[in-house]
């Protein structure tokens, strides 16, 4: 299971029990349908700030009065959003659970971080990200308040972008990062600017004086062609200093680390891989292999069970 090696390699990369606590993942039955960043925000004043955290959720296992989709399944549970919220001792005042609106699931939008993505006390989102929009800007309002906060929305109207161009572009599966001057800029991929309406709304956007000013655009076809957009690659930790060198440091990537991983990747990576493929002894050897050379490159012995 996917989930046990995610859980054994975070364990080994924050092992300082003193500092750290990596929690087992959530029961894998429906109810607890889980997906993680993918459906979570933290907005702040800045990342080491008291901030909000803002859980977005498809459907209520056992509210069967709740909004849901219904032509896709909404793999993110009011119940899963709940649990980690509690398991993690989060402040009530500052936590926000917010319903996704099910007709956009129902388009494609499988995550919120499709159709909404937030940094710092911004959030870019499409207007029909929420069942309830009004209803979901006002509780980020009075939680991000408790922190003398304001949130600053960007809006995204259907009659700019409707929500079938935001999903075959990605818009929203973008990195939003702050500056050093405290201005904001928006990561996207190549597909945004093949799109007109996309293309046309960046080009207004970066230019209406609002704290998204710069685009950075990349080609990121092969990943896109997989369902991962410059989002996919987002998991945030803020650390202290003190708790940045508790870690594992052998995982920040520099240009060495760079080096050895693309050399790596060439080395071990085979061009293709058919069905029949997975019956050959050989490919086994091949993963087992690889495997052992990527704990010696993070300085990891041990991290994956290869016996």
């Amino acid at each position: 299971e996917e989930y046990l090696q995610a859980t054994r390699t975070l364990r080994a990369i924050f092992a300082d029990s003193s500092r750290f606590v990596v929690h087992d993942a959530l029961p894998p039955v429906p109810a607890f349908g889980d997906e993680g960043a993918a459906n979570h925000t933290r907005f702040a004043a800045a990342h080491g700030a008291a901030g909000v955290e803002f859980f977005v959720y498809g459907r209520a296992e056992f509210d069967p009065s709740a909004p849901s989709p219904k032509k896709y399944p909404a793999r993110q549970t009011m119940e899963a959003s709940q649990a980690v919220a509690r398991l993690h001792g989060l402040d009530p005042a500052r936590t926000v659970f917010a319903s996704q609106n099910p007709d956009v699931i129902d388009q494609g939008v499988f995550h919120n971080d499709v159709i909404a993505v937030g940094n710092g006390n911004v959030l870019f989102y499409h207007d029909q990200a929420f069942a309830d929009e009004a209803g979901t800007l006002d509780a980020l309002r009075r939680a991000l308040g408790t922190v003398d906060t304001d949130l600053v929305p960007v809006r995204v109207a259907s009659s700019q972008v409707p929500v079938a161009d935001a999903v075959a572009s990605y818009l929203f599966n973008s990195q939003l990062l702050t500056r050093p001057d405290g201005r904001m800029a928006l990561v996207v991929p190549h597909e945004c600017r093949e799109n007109a309406a996309v293309s046309r709304y960046l080009a207004a956007l970066v230019a209406s004086g609002g704290p998204i000013d710069e685009l950075l655009e990349f080609d990121l076809r092969q990943s896109m062609r997989n369902g991962g957009g410059p989002a996919c690659l987002r998991l945030r930790v803020a650390l202290t200093d003190g708790e940045a060198q508790a870690m594992h440091g052998g995982v920040i990537m520099n240009d060495t680390l760079h080096g050895l991983l693309a050399a790596w990747v060439e080395k071990h990576y085979r061009d293709r891989v058919e069905p029949k493929d997975l019956a050959d002894p050989q490919l086994a050897i091949e993963c087992a292999t690889a495997l052992e050379e990527l704990e010696r490159i993070l300085g990891l012995p041990g991290l994956y069970d290869l016996s």
